[in-house]
């Protein structure tokens, strides 16, 4: 577990330090780049459960965008599979209880619940990739201050800033009682559930603790309840950040109101 908690906090720190060598996608504003997420969000959210085809297509613009950012998509592929399991503890219900025949492979016939249970997956699936890619290539910082330039208000936009900075603040004081556990149990390796309670219960408390002394620093330092701007970058909406919205606009639009499966079945007959 100490690994895992290491790997992790490693790897937020990594990604809050390469925000710089986010290829082309960091020459446009983020808030060009979040309301063109958010608009393909809502594009394929709302297509209809039972076009897992129409899904397919929606997977361009995670694609492209970790293209743009010269991030791998694979692994960011790879990394989305974490949601399976949630989307389908919930798409199996469609299972269980929509139970039309949609199509027979052979003598197996497919019903239109597995359909709705491969498109909750797919939904899954490309919202983590869409965030992820917009998270690395951005900052969760730089995507809260991009809020709060779109009219959210301040302290929305904070306390969103402030659990995710708080995050470090966990897993810190996880690895802290980790390493204290680790000098005090002399080897051993396999704790009774009891054990792992009453260290839930202390994380909790030394957490609480934690943010109590942040805060007093924070209030020392300033704090007014919104998010300083004095280390946010250059911040200009330009003419490439309008194609920008405007182009994934079209696309998602095109994408929502396109039939992949009647189109196909249109030149057959």
């Amino acid at each position: 577990m100490k690994n895992r908690m290491q790997r992790a906090l490693a790897d937020m720190i990594c990604r809050e330090r390469a925000l710089d060598s986010s290829g082309v996608m960091g020459r446009f504003d983020d808030r060009a780049k979040l309301l063109a997420t958010l608009v393909y969000l809502v594009a394929m959210l709302s297509t209809p459960i039972y076009r897992p085809s129409q899904l397919i297509l929606f997977a361009i613009f995670p694609i492209t965008m970790s293209a743009a950012s010269d991030t791998d998509y694979l692994r960011i592929a790879r990394r989305s599979l974490i949601v399976v399991p949630l989307a389908a503890v919930i798409g199996i219900f469609n299972v269980l209880y929509d139970r039309r025949p949609a199509m027979e492979i052979g003598t197996t016939v497919i019903t239109m619940g597995w359909i709705g249970f491969v498109s909750i997956v797919l939904r899954a699936m490309l919202s983590v990739q869409a965030l992820s890619i917009l998270i690395l290539n951005t900052g969760f910082r730089n995507i809260c201050r991009a809020m709060q330039r779109l009219g959210m208000p301040p302290v929305l936009a904070t306390q969103l800033l402030l659990l995710y900075r708080y995050a470090y603040v966990l897993i810190d004081e996880g690895l802290t009682m980790s390493r204290a556990r680790d000098a005090r149990s002399f080897g051993r390796r396999a704790y009774p559930l009891r054990i792992w309670g009453v260290m839930v219960g202390q994380l909790l408390a030394r957490s609480a603790c934690r943010s109590r002394a942040v805060y007093a620093a924070m209030l020392a330092r300033g704090f007014d309840g919104s998010i300083p701007q004095c280390d946010a970058r250059p911040c200009r909406w330009r003419l490439r950040d309008t194609a920008l919205v405007a182009a994934w606009t079209i696309i998602s639009a095109a994408i929502r109101l396109a039939d992949p499966a009647g189109i196909i079945q249109t030149f057959r007959l």
